[in-house]
């Protein structure tokens, strides 16, 4: 018996990587607070509430790409970032005590933010290819702000992070 379904295509696609990376940032809301709290580092502190403040401008843009696509904002478990915090809570817990805990922890920031970098440029070129160009304007601003935030932790890890975790040996 043959059906007649409708093979998935790219607006499908693009429509459940949204949900993918709306759980990932609620996730990482969640996620960010701790971090802060667990931080030696007031540099790193500061650089964590700094992400939560733009994280929690990145869930609003999701919310309106929802709406430009007529969708209502929903969720869908993203495993890659699941598997990314669970790593982050366990350098907390394993480092806690140790000099390397904001090494361990800038790191960890960085692993989602790459994942973000790597979801939000796919989502743009996909948003643009579909005609979607109010889409494609609000996930380029978010994917700028990664970037950026991934340029400050990288920064903050070679001049001051990763030199205090090698010079407490």
């Amino acid at each position: 018996m043959a059906t007649n379904k409708t093979p998935k295509g790219l607006d499908d696609l693009f429509h459940d990587t949204l949900k993918d990376i709306y759980f990932a940032e609620k996730k990482i809301l969640a996620t960010l607070p701790k971090m802060a709290k667990a931080a030696h580092s007031p540099d790193l502190k500061a650089a964590f509430e700094k992400h939560y403040t733009e994280t929690q401008e990145h869930v609003a843009r999701l919310e309106e790409v929802f709406e430009v696509i007529g969708k209502k904002p929903a969720a869908k478990t993203c495993a890659a970032i699941m598997g990314i915090t669970e790593e982050g809570a366990e350098i907390m817990e394993e480092y806690k005590d140790s000099p390397a805990l904001d090494a361990g922890l800038l790191a960890a920031a960085q692993a989602v933010e790459h994942y973000e970098i790597s979801r939000y440029g796919t989502m743009r070129t996909w948003a643009s290819e579909l005609g979607l160009t109010e889409a494609a304007q609000l996930l380029d601003l978010t994917l700028a702000e990664e970037k950026k935030t991934d340029v400050a932790l990288t920064k903050l890890a070679e001049s001051a992070v990763n030199v205090a975790a090698e010079a407490a040996e």
